[in-house]
């Protein structure tokens, strides 16, 4: 059950309204990393969930996102605005000037419309959590990259408390998928092949100027064995058969 409630969960104040930068922010209202995308995918999740417990933390966050997507929007509405009267405002986005009434809508900043494929669901909760986590942090990027765009206090302030919950999810989500007490790469219910699941495959080679290769963690210990370039081995065993 939803039930709105008439105030803002962070009260938005706008000095100079910015026709392009309200453009920007509908990148947050109707894109692939924005707050209808979010909650879409974390209510989606919820309801396909059988463990009661995280089902309650999806649904909460998801309810939370409908919360931020008011806010986005009503941010991008008052520096759209200008857009219902002025001729060179309106020219920032003819779309949304003429066909929107300089009011937001469900595109992002480039006027695509948004789509269901932006949500990524799977039903295994284990996937879709570290979904919702690489789906905080991309928002949290964007949430950056605006306020880096405006110089107007008040929608910087705004940003800021969004760009900061997308943490406070993160956190959530990361503590919901470490207390499920698993394997960090136990994925699904079919283990990987013994074989292979170890190999690390150096694709990627070369010398001096065309780069060098590297080792790290990600390609050593913790049994890991490195494949020198895979694609040249057939290559290598028909000269030494030769």
């Amino acid at each position: 059950m939803y039930h709105h409630v008439k105030k803002l969960m962070y009260t938005v104040n706008v000095g100079e309204p910015d026709p392009k930068f309200g453009n920007m922010l509908l990148e947050q209202f109707g894109g692939a990393n924005g707050e209808l995308a979010a909650a879409m995918q974390y209510s989606v999740q919820g309801l396909n969930c059988d463990d009661p417990a995280r089902k309650d933390l999806l649904m909460d966050i998801g309810t939370e996102e409908l919360s931020h997507l008011e806010i986005i929007g009503t941010l991008a509405r008052m520096h759209l605005k200008p857009m219902k009267k002025n001729r060179e405002a309106a020219e920032a986005d003819p779309l949304i000037a003429i066909c929107g009434g300089g009011g937001v809508d469900l595109r992002n900043s480039q006027g695509n419309a948004w789509t269901a494929d932006y949500l990524k669901i799977t039903g295994d909760l284990g996937v879709d959590l570290r979904s919702n986590i690489a789906a905080e942090a991309r928002a949290k990027i964007v949430y950056e990259r605006l306020i880096n765009f405006t110089q107007d206090q008040g929608s910087i302030d705004a940003l800021q408390f969004l760009m900061t919950r997308e943490i406070t999810h993160m956190k959530a989500f990361q503590a919901a998928l470490d207390s499920l007490v698993t394997d960090p790469f136990a994925v699904g219910n079919i283990p990987p092949s013994a074989d292979v699941v170890n190999l690390y495959f150096n694709d990627s080679t070369g010398e001096g100027e065309s780069g060098e290769d590297y080792t790290g963690p990600w390609n050593t210990g913790d049994g890991i064995k490195i494949v020198e370039a895979p694609a040249f081995q057939a290559l290598r065993q028909s000269a030494a058969g030769s």
